[in-house]
């Protein structure tokens, strides 16, 4: 397969650090104009450089995505220019430093933060392209959910494992939606990666026997990388996986 995204404009979410970071590099190097955002300047700056570094192209702009304004705004200079936007990955999501407590002790305002980015970002995210791409009659829509979506959440975060249950959903519903003006929408289920510092201190919090443990559960006997995810979405948004939509890839290792 010969995979390139020439002349093709690309919106990644969450592009900080971690999968988006990976996914942006990525994209760039195949030549894609990428349009990354998130709420964390300089880590944008660096993910920038990075892009920079591997030959292409990226804009990086500081974008609340829980905010639908916002959205809109960033979406509109997106497609400000040539060429419109075809491919949108909404990545930004997490559990935003939380972590596993009772349900009788999680706080309402907790459980909605999680939603607002995990659910609701990804939402705007799709109102916010989907008019530019069934003008354009093609689109691909890239969901990074999480195997707690599919399964039992190892962080014990109630509001995670609803979150990403819901993307799953949202993915399968929009593919039956938007299928007719060509535009395909898919979801990746990544199994545990270290790639932020939240994934860091869960990591850590398993200790040595746990991590083991963890290791140990996965097929392949060993953890994934941000690329092994950033490689899943670059074929859905691929002319090769054009009679795909409303699916779910699990980038886990084998369970």
């Amino acid at each position: 397969m010969n995979i390139r995204f020439d002349n093709q404009k690309v919106i990644v979410t969450g592009a900080a650090h971690g999968f988006g970071r990976a996914l942006c590099v990525e994209f760039a190097r195949l030549g894609a104009q990428v349009w990354g955002c998130d709420i964390l300047p300089d880590e944008l700056a660096e993910t920038r450089r990075l892009c920079v570094e591997a030959g292409g192209m990226c804009q990086v702009r500081t974008v609340d995505i829980t905010q639908v304004d916002a959205v809109r705004a960033f979406v509109d200079e997106a497609n400000s220019d040539e060429p419109p936007v075809t491919v949108l990955v909404n990545n930004a999501g997490g559990v935003l430093g939380q972590v596993g407590r009772p349900i009788e002790d999680v706080p309402p305002a907790d459980w909605q933060a999680i939603f607002d980015v995990n659910v609701s970002g990804a939402f705007y995210m799709c109102q916010g392209v989907v008019p530019g791409m069934k003008a354009a009659r093609r689109g691909r829509i890239i969901n990074i959910a999480s195997g707690a979506g599919l399964g039992v959440s190892l962080t014990g975060i109630q509001a995670y494992a609803s979150a990403k249950a819901a993307l799953v959903n949202l993915t399968r519903q929009l593919g039956h939606e938007l299928g007719a003006w060509g535009i395909t929408v898919n979801c990746i289920a990544p199994g545990f990666v270290r790639s932020n510092p939240n994934t860091e201190k869960q990591w850590q919090s398993y200790g040595e026997e746990g991590q083991r443990q963890l290791v140990e559960r996965i097929a392949l006997k060993q953890l994934g990388t941000p690329e092994d995810i950033a490689y899943g979405a670059l074929f859905f948004a691929s002319e090769y996986a054009g009679w795909i939509t409303g699916q779910v890839l699990s980038i886990d290792g084998g369970k």
